[in-house]
């Protein structure tokens, strides 16, 4: 890669460079958000299969290849080399837009197959983008960047799909292909500013430790090595991913138990401010240079997000705090424990223990068991708990997740604190 794009950005200060690679990465993956979301902004009302709504079939169909798809990327995504990036992107959401295509004009209930093939692939493309970021001096800045698209852009897709569906009269099944045709030319044009992205510097690797693609024996190593961390690390991650599908996908329901009812503009407005706050969180994590302290920062953080989440919800059910609020601190909560699994923890973690590998592994670990307990979720929710409206599950799924949350992050902790112990001894010896 020796384009002049490439070339330039290496002529750049580093504030230059990282707008860039923030802005670009930013937005390939704020235009992957339009061919998975705006379908959950239907409600696909009337109309019931094998015993269950039809938008909750949809959901589980779609999680279930997204969660496939996660597992395919502990292997494709850590194995990815560099020059291979850009096209697999396209190639991947090429791949889902022909689902939602198909999802469109079948029939049901060939319609829950194709949104199946929508998700299967959109699980990789988050590590792919990524890995354009890791292993940088300034990676929190720019994975924190990256980050926000997934806050602000489910929001942003999502009053876009009810947009079209009130004002161009576009139907329910047809929107999700709508609204990702519009978005296929920026696409192309942002994946190929980011593959223009330069590889970290050398200074770079000696802040944070070289990045590689990693075999299967590599990755078998490392998780011998570290399997203590990456089990708690993994069973934190499965409830905040639970929790953050179940008010993302029922975001719909949950606003019109509190109040809002044919508000298209609301998805975005309650995203908004959680974004900038997260923003400026995770950044900040760049100012701390030594990586041990800044992964024990991750965890602190993680833990207040949790915390946030049933602290929250607390003051909502007393009448302390309106229902716009709560989604709000809800939602913050729940994205300030599950964004640094995305980015900033991973590499922070590499960081730390010195070992050649690369975050993709580790993210995709997370995030297939992640999304394996979001569909866990629903399929309890709508066989075991059936009697339930989803505001009420959401409430009871917020208290819960932040007493089993807490207790894993003190335990991971822990953990940490005890092999950085053991590092530093062995470092003396």
């Amino acid at each position: 890669m020796n384009s002049k794009i490439t070339q330039w950005l290496q002529n750049q200060h580093q504030v230059v460079f990282s707008l860039y690679a923030t802005l670009v990465a930013f937005s390939t993956y704020a235009c992957m958000y339009a061919f998975r979301k705006p379908f959950t902004v239907a409600a696909f009302e009337g109309v019931d299969l094998w015993g269950l709504e039809l938008k909750t079939v949809f959901i589980i169909s779609q999680i279930f290849g997204y969660t496939l798809s996660k597992f395919m990327g502990i292997k494709v995504v850590s194995e990815m080399t560099p020059q291979k990036r850009a096209r697999t992107i396209l190639l991947l959401i090429g791949l889902a837009e022909i689902a939602l295509l198909l999802f469109w004009l079948t029939p049901l209930p060939y319609k829950v197959l194709f949104i199946f093939f929508n998700g299967l692939p959109l699980g990789m493309v988050w590590g792919l983008v990524f890995a354009y970021l890791e292993g940088r001096k300034n990676t929190e800045l720019l994975g924190a960047g990256l980050s926000v698209s997934f806050i602000v852009s489910s929001g942003v897709v999502k009053s876009f799909g009810k947009y079209i569906m009130l004002e161009w009269g576009v139907s329910e099944f047809a929107m999700p292909f709508v609204t990702g045709a519009v978005f296929i030319i920026p696409l192309i044009l942002f994946t190929f500013l980011l593959h223009q992205i330069p590889p970290p510097t050398k200074i770079d690797e000696e802040l944070r430790t070289k990045r590689a693609p990693m075999n299967k024996a590599d990755r078998l190593a490392f998780f011998k090595e570290f399997a203590g961390g990456i089990v708690m690390l993994t069973l934190i991650y499965m409830f905040l991913t639970a929790f953050r599908d179940l008010r993302d996908n029922y975001a719909l329901e949950i606003l019109a138990a509190v109040g809002f009812v044919d508000n298209a503009a609301i998805f975005t407005q309650t995203e908004a401010p959680i974004a900038l706050i997260v923003l400026i969180v995770m950044a900040s994590i760049m100012l701390i240079k030594d990586n041990r302290k800044a992964l024990m920062v991750n965890h602190y953080i993680i833990l207040f997000g949790i915390l946030l989440i049933g602290g929250a919800t607390y003051l909502f059910q007393q009448g302390l705090i309106p229902a716009y609020t709560w989604m709000v601190l809800i939602g913050l909560g729940s994205y300030l424990g599950y964004v640094p699994f995305n980015c900033i923890l991973f590499d922070r973690f590499i960081a730390t223990y010195k070992t050649i590998a690369n975050a993709g592994f580790l993210i995709y670990i997370s995030d297939a068991f992640g999304y394996l307990s979001s569909v866990g979720l629903l399929l309890y929710k709508n066989f075991g708990q059936t009697d339930i409206s989803w505001y009420d599950f959401f409430v009871k799924f917020a208290y819960f997740t932040t007493v089993i949350g807490a207790v894993l992050t003190l335990a991971s902790i822990y953990y940490f604190h005890l092999q950085q112990k053991k590092s530093l001894l062995n470092e003396k010896s």
